[in-house]
């Protein structure tokens, strides 16, 4: 059996896609810390243009987001995938799943190694993250250890070991 077909059209972010993903990311969440975080890291140096990614619905309208950017495990560059987000209404129709898959890949893509996530341990696995402390990664702060995980893009590559450190927007 074929798995289903989703709408999801998924591409890089441009720069008149800036206030439809500040929308989608005030929709997706009871604040607006994450879409200030996304303006902010825009303008960091942790931002690698091409890894924020968006779902575009049929007919154009943006659906969804996921952004990596630049963080480090111990002195190694890594990528951290936050935020992902979905309009309330899309949620669980793939979407989500669809632009965190082509982050993936663009990151796997430009060469990336790692990519760590704090998220639903339910949720993130579907895509290959497990407990980054099964590998000697660790978050800057208290966190569950079954919500901090970590993907190696590239399985010849052994993943890094330490302190996960966060571009500044992050706060941490």
């Amino acid at each position: 059996m074929n798995p289903p077909v989703t709408p999801w059209t998924t591409r890089p972010e441009t720069a008149a896609d800036v206030a439809a993903v500040r929308a989608v990311e005030l929709a997706a969440f009871p604040t607006p810390s994450e879409a200030d975080l996304v303006d902010a890291l825009r303008a960091d140096p942790a931002w690698i243009p091409g890894l924020s990614v968006v779902a575009e619905a049929p007919g154009g309208a943006l659906v969804a987001h996921a952004l990596l950017t630049r963080c480090h495990i111990g002195e190694e560059p890594a990528l951290c995938l936050a935020p992902v987000a979905v309009l309330p209404e899309h949620q669980r129709t793939g979407a989500g799943s669809a632009v965190v898959r082509a982050a993936l890949d663009a990151a796997r893509a430009r060469g990336e190694h790692a990519v760590t996530v704090l998220g639903h341990p339910d949720y993130y696995p579907r895509f290959g993250f497990g407990r980054a402390s099964a590998h000697g990664i660790l978050p800057a702060f208290d966190v569950p250890d079954e919500a901090m995980m970590v993907l190696s893009l590239d399985e010849e590559r052994p993943l890094p070991t330490g302190r996960i450190r966060y571009a500044a927007p992050f706060g941490a």
